[in-house]
């Protein structure tokens, strides 16, 4: 049964990633890039900015945008940075690498749209704010049927079959390393992550706060090591990488075709940029204007591909662990660390998996809970929710590693194909909104979004319309009034 249900999702997925997602992709990420006039390279600076603005709330019971941004990077930094791009390699050749960072640049854009949808449309409950593609394809585009669809995808994409592809990768790394048995090393994360998700978002911002900065330093210092004791070897390997990302040098059956494929695959399933699942969480944080946490997910994207992705890189193509063609995934990473600083990193680096994977499991576990309750307010749901995300970790612990895989990617398509429609439908928004920010920014002010900033502007909620004041003359020359000189924090 396992064998004809992978066969059917790899027949689906060669269709999907071969031609259709690369093409959405890419088309709707250089649409945006050229309509925010390449916003991710000339905002880079303000992005850093806005980042380190953003380490409070207003109150101990907010959100920050520091913390919004940590949560995001949570799921997205986890094994997709350290196997998923292994498996790129392996399946793809080195060329993998040069289109994993051609599409990170590109659609950093998308992501920066989304996001700023997301805040725009975001709502609050008692718990705070939420908000997501499901919201902005309701209030945005006002079809609700639309969004419940999107709710479904992303909860059985990231709720359960990505947290049975990150339970997947760190019991076969300490099988590799320490023989440990697969479903008692599933029961143990089991139970931790039943612990964390059963004290709310507040706790899992807590948590990823501090994980994601402290594994990623860490994890990018083991791969800049690397790269210094081998530095004489690196240009050699980028001349490789781009010459296999054209295919004028076929290593591993890397083809421009398979190269192309893989690289787009793995870096999305790393940084989701344009998949509507780092949405869920911009919408969390407490914020003066809507495009400052577009911003800070945008830079989440260019963080995670172009830094923690490359440093998996550099770490296998230093070695020659991925010209040994049985090697793949986790067991590759494990092979070409070892092969640089001794026997024990494998063990070193099955921890460093088992870390960023249960950070990943509670960022991930968090896109299906908003989801969930954008669906129903029911407790009882919420429970089941629960309930069936702890049991696909248990179940990805033992599952064969290729079907999980192939179903993440086939979910992970079909939840691109239904944000991208809806972004590009609602994307005169996001752009409004960036115009509006970059005309306080030009009159010396700290930008404050309104909900008629944007004219014409309908279903927000979380954003109140300018107050009635006068101008001052700098104000009259601007074009702004005194109201925007005061930083709101509240939104509501």
């Amino acid at each position: 049964m396992q064998e004809l249900l992978q066969s059917i999702v790899g027949e689906i997925n060669e269709f999907f990633w071969g031609k259709l997602l690369i093409v959405l992709l890419v088309a709707a990420g250089l649409y945006f890039t050229f309509k925010l006039k390449f916003l991710q390279v000339r905002m880079l600076k303000e992005m850093v900015r806005v980042l380190k603005e953003g380490k409070s709330g207003s109150s101990k019971d907010d959100i920050s945008p520091f913390q919004a941004f940590a949560i995001g990077m949570a799921a997205r930094v986890g094994t997709g940075n350290i196997t998923g791009i292994a498996i790129a390699i392996a399946l793809g050749g080195p060329g993998a690498v040069f289109w994993m960072w051609i599409i990170a640049i590109i659609s950093s854009a998308s992501s920066f749209v989304e996001s700023t949808l997301a805040q725009v449309y975001k709502t609050k409950d008692k718990l705070g704010f939420r908000g997501g593609p499901s919201y902005y394809m309701e209030k945005g585009l006002k079809q609700r049927w639309m969004g419940v669809f999107f709710a479904i995808l992303i909860t059985i994409t990231f709720g359960f079959i990505f947290n049975s592809v990150q339970s997947n990768t760190v019991t076969i790394a300490f099988e590799n390393s320490f023989g440990t048995n697969r479903l008692t090393m599933g029961i143990i994360m089991t139970i931790a992550f039943a612990v964390i998700i059963f004290g709310g978002v507040k706790r899992i911002a807590k948590m990823a706060e501090y994980k994601v900065m402290i594994l990623a330093v860490l994890y990018i210092g083991v791969a800049l090591f690397v790269v210094l004791i081998n530095i004489t070897k690196m240009p050699e390997v980028l001349s490789l990488i781009v010459k296999n990302a054209f295919g004028f040098q076929q290593i591993a059956g890397g083809s421009i075709g398979a190269a192309l494929m893989n690289g787009t695959k793995r870096g999305l399933f790393s940084n989701e940029a344009g998949m509507g699942s780092a949405p869920n969480v911009a919408a969390t944080a407490t914020t003066s204007h809507p495009v400052k946490q577009g911003l800070i997910q945008a830079f989440g994207v260019l963080t995670d591909t172009l830094i923690v992705c490359t440093s998996t890189a550099f770490i296998i193509l230093l070695s020659d662990a991925y010209k040994q063609p049985e090697l793949s995934g986790i067991a590759l990473t494990q092979a070409a660390l070892s092969e640089h600083i001794g026997s024990w990193a494998s063990g070193c680096l099955a921890i460093f998996v088992f870390l960023f994977a249960f950070g990943a499991l509670i960022g991930n576990y968090y896109y299906g809970e908003t989801n969930i309750q954008f669906l129903s307010t029911s407790k009882k749901w919420l429970l089941i929710y629960r309930l069936g995300a702890i049991a696909m970790v248990v179940f990805g612990s033992v599952a064969k590693v290729q079907l999980v895989w192939d179903l993440a990617d086939l979910f992970m398509g079909l939840m691109v194909i239904v944000n991208l429609i809806a972004i590009l439908w609602l994307s005169k928004i996001a752009f409004a909104a960036l115009q509006d920010y970059m005309k306080q920014k030009k009159a010396g002010l700290d930008p404050v979004f309104y909900k008629d900033s944007i004219e014409g502007l309908e279903g927000v909620e979380c954003w109140e319309n300018r107050p009635p004041v006068s101008r001052t003359p700098e104000a009259q020359a601007s074009g702004l009034t005194v109201g925007h000189q005061s930083q709101r924090l509240e939104n509501v």
